[in-house]
């Protein structure tokens, strides 16, 4: 999957216009523009370069940054652990908020609050996470002044206090782009396991409705959603891109924005190879949580 997702990002990248000669001086003549596509090896087939591009990857070597003539390595070193923190942040937020949400939608299926609960969770698929952040520094960093509108940390205060102050607006857009899907597998998979003989059987045995719940419904609705992380973490990851945008967050979000922009593909294909291998190794971990919650499922 990592092999075929770089793969794929690689040939893509070489297809699309301009390339590393069109970053250079305007005034540049065809001779050194020709100079820079030789020195590169752009003037070899793409096959070959992509083999030599993915050995040194192999090596933790994924080649310079055109635009900053910097180590790709060392600019994803920097900015990996700020999207980790916040796409990590996001994600334990849209579980620790939406799982409560889910179970009592569940429990009051059919009520007012479960319509209403359903009308907010389809409102955060609607809303795009740029206007809610911009809607968010408005509000809380333009207006309120209580938090900052952007940055991981002050210039005068680098304490832990600040960097959470930094974390928090950003933290919370990107959980709304995951949030309303936890809050919907969590809702119809315990109206499920609600519905289930066994259910009945506890209750029938006289067990109070609470030790019911806790005890045997919500471990086995839980595993949907333990099961549905690892599709929710692509599209958390692509979250960040917008996101760090827009908080000015200093992460490979917004790295990847500004390589695309600045033409730098070697920067772009790393992120992406990074990000494929967050994505698989996100997977596998899942898989295994997964087996452990449930025993008839077997790793193949």
């Amino acid at each position: 999957m990592i092999v075929f997702t770089s793969a794929l990002t690689f040939f893509f990248v070489n297809l699309a216009p301009g390339g590393p000669s069109s970053i250079m001086n305007m005034s540049a003549t065809a001779e050194q523009r020709d100079a820079l596509i030789r020195a590169m090896g752009l003037d070899r087939p793409v096959a070959v370069r992509y083999v030599d591009w993915l050995g040194g990857a192999l090596r933790g070597d994924l080649g310079t940054s055109l635009t900053t003539d910097l180590p790709i390595a060392t600019l994803l070193g920097d900015r990996l652990p700020n999207t980790l923190l916040l796409s990590g942040t996001a994600l334990a937020l849209a579980l620790l908020v939406g799982i409560p949400i889910g179970i009592v939608q569940a429990l009051r299926r059919g009520t007012w609050l479960d319509r209403i609960l359903d009308l907010i969770s389809t409102l955060g698929l609607a809303v795009p996470v740029f206007w809610l952040g911009i809607v968010l520094i408005l509000i809380f960093a333009v207006n309120l002044h209580v938090l900052p509108s952007s940055g991981v940390s002050s210039v005068s205060d680098d304490s832990f206090g600040d960097r959470l102050a930094h974390l928090v607006l950003p933290a919370f857009a990107l959980a709304t782009t995951i949030l309303p899907t936890v809050v919907r597998f969590m809702r119809t998979s315990l109206i499920e396991v609600l519905g289930t003989e066994y259910l009945r059987t506890a209750e029938a045995k006289g067990l109070r409705e609470a030790t019911v719940i806790v005890r045997h419904a919500l471990p086995n609705a839980l595993m949907p959603v333990v099961s549905a992380i690892g599709a929710l973490i692509p599209r958390l990851l692509g979250g960040t891109v917008v996101t760090e945008a827009v908080f000015s967050w200093p992460g490979m979000g917004r790295l990847a924005l500004d390589a695309a922009n600045g033409r730098d593909y070697p920067l772009v294909t790393g992120i992406a190879l990074v990000v494929a291998t967050i994505a698989v190794v996100t997977s596998i971990v899942v898989d295994v949580v997964y087996t452990r919650l449930d025993p008839r499922v077997a790793l193949s």
